[in-house]
């Protein structure tokens, strides 16, 4: 397994503006936040931390502000695992060696409709979908533009037998939201307000619904700066909200445990789990292990329990690789301001 190492000389690399001597060294935090307003790019929206349940920083860049909704792209589908373990506690979802048509009975006969759910939440389908492929029969943007995405996704062949390999792709958390939908009959944009949104007092989201009129539970939902982060919190907190358990703690373990090795596929995780990713860094010679959503752009909601901290970062630098890489230097940066005692 690949581990991360980080120096702190990555708190100095980002402190440009600051005093090095005074300034970083007094508050290596604030002056990291800070000193990102000098990003080029323009399209850094917040970076929140929050540590043993309080908020430590907060900060907001190019005109946004804690208002403002933006779109997390594909850390979306770490939310729409969070309803599958949400439909599955209520015994809407009963075993993960179902088949997908045992919920969506159209897919029977059809390459996805045999998938079990767990190789569906693995990215394991073997169909022909790859996200890093636009030659892929289930392609995600071929998806998007179609006029009707379910009738798309029954049309996907197989490649190999299910369980396989990983092949990151839409397709299959864009399948899990029909299954949540279907199992608990309420479609899984309401089923998400009642069930999550509404709990964890996440009063402003918005979730696009593709041309057939179903929510995308592969992306595209919009949250605010401090929604994001809740959620990560409730995560970190063993799916607990406001003395609340919104999620079971037995689905958030499961979901969030490292399942298949993706390190020759992802460039920043070694780990996958349910639709959550996992990475290992190295802090001042202790490993430390994190936990996250991954959206396009660079949008991250980082679990790092070993110093019970989350950090979410939102960004809109959409197919742009560097906005990954920004979030992750932030990420370093943080961990190495406030590395474990």
């Amino acid at each position: 397994m690949n581990v991360f190492r980080v120096a702190s000389i990555a708190v100095i690399g980002i402190c440009v503006s600051c005093n090095p001597v005074v300034a970083c060294t007094t508050d290596k935090l604030q002056c990291l936040l800070a000193d990102l307003e000098n990003d080029p790019h323009r399209d850094l929206h917040s970076v929140v931390v929050v540590q043993d349940g309080e908020m430590i920083a907060e900060k907001y860049y190019n005109g946004g502000d804690e208002g403002t909704l933006v779109d997390v792209r594909s850390a979306g589908k770490s939310v729409t695992s969070l309803l599958f373990g949400i439909a599955r506690d209520q015994g809407a979802i009963h075993s993960m060696e179902d088949p997908v048509e045992k919920y969506w009975p159209e897919a029977k006969g059809s390459a996805i409709g045999s998938v079990s759910l767990v190789d569906l939440l693995t990215m394991r389908t073997g169909l022909d979908a790859d996200g890093n492929n636009p030659n892929s029969a289930g392609y995600e943007d071929h998806m998007d533009a179609s006029d009707d995405p379910q009738a798309f996704a029954l049309e996907v062949p197989n490649m190999e037998r299910p369980g396989t390999r990983y092949r990151y792709n839409s397709l299959a958390a864009y399948v899990t939201g029909i299954v949540v939908g279907r199992a608990t009959g309420l479609g899984l944009g309401t089923f998400a307000h009642k069930n999550l949104f509404e709990p964890l007092n996440i009063e402003y989201w918005q979730w696009q619904k593709d041309r057939s009129g179903l929510t995308k539970g592969q992306g595209n939902l919009f949250l605010t700066a401090r929604g994001f982060a809740r959620i990560g919190q409730m995560v970190l907190d063993s799916g607990v909200y406001n003395g609340q358990q919104v999620v079971s703690r037995s689905w958030i373990d499961e979901s969030l445990k490292p399942r298949v090795d993706v390190s020759a596929y992802e460039p920043n995780a070694t780990g996958y789990g349910y639709y959550w990713f996992y990475q290992t860094y190295v802090v001042n010679d202790r490993q430390i292990n994190v936990s996250f959503a991954s959206g396009n752009g660079g949008n991250k909601i980082y679990l790092i329990p070993e110093l019970n901290m989350v950090v979410s970062v939102m960004s809109r630098a959409y197919g742009q690789g560097r906005g990954q890489r920004r979030s992750e230097n932030i990420l370093k940066a943080i961990l190495a301001a406030r590395p474990p005692d």
